[in-house]
């Protein structure tokens, strides 16, 4: 099982953002998929969650108008889109993929950095 994001890097206050997660190794259409994010010295937190067949997503109430989450089955690819960035936005951010009881898989997570 992989999960490896990609996109993440430097970006002004007020910027953009795409990030990437292809999946390998389980039956993506079947799995929850969501992104999370962990600034220093802070707990990981939910940014947003997107359903198996991508009909039903959430997100944290900070990111919510700003950021897009959305999934391609065909591609067993997952995204972000985060616009109207903000410095403390800052954090590594990771790929999440849940199944149904136990199953749960976590990338290696990408760094993004929000700073003029």
């Amino acid at each position: 099982v992989q999960l490896v994001e990609s996109g993440g890097g430097l970006v002004q206050p007020g910027g953009s953002l795409r990030l990437s997660c292809a999946a390998s190794g389980f039956t993506f259409s079947n799995y929850v998929m969501s992104w999370y994010r962990q600034a220093l010295g802070k707990e990981r937190e939910l940014v947003a969650a997107l359903s198996s067949a991508g009909g039903s997503s959430r997100y944290a109430d900070s990111m919510k108008g700003r950021f897009t989450i959305s999934r391609d089955n065909a591609k067993n690819t997952v995204y972000l889109q985060m616009n109207s960035m903000k410095p403390e936005d800052r954090a590594v951010y990771y790929c999440n993929a849940k199944g149904v009881g136990l199953y749960e898989y976590w990338g290696q997570g990408t760094q993004v950095t929000v700073s003029s």
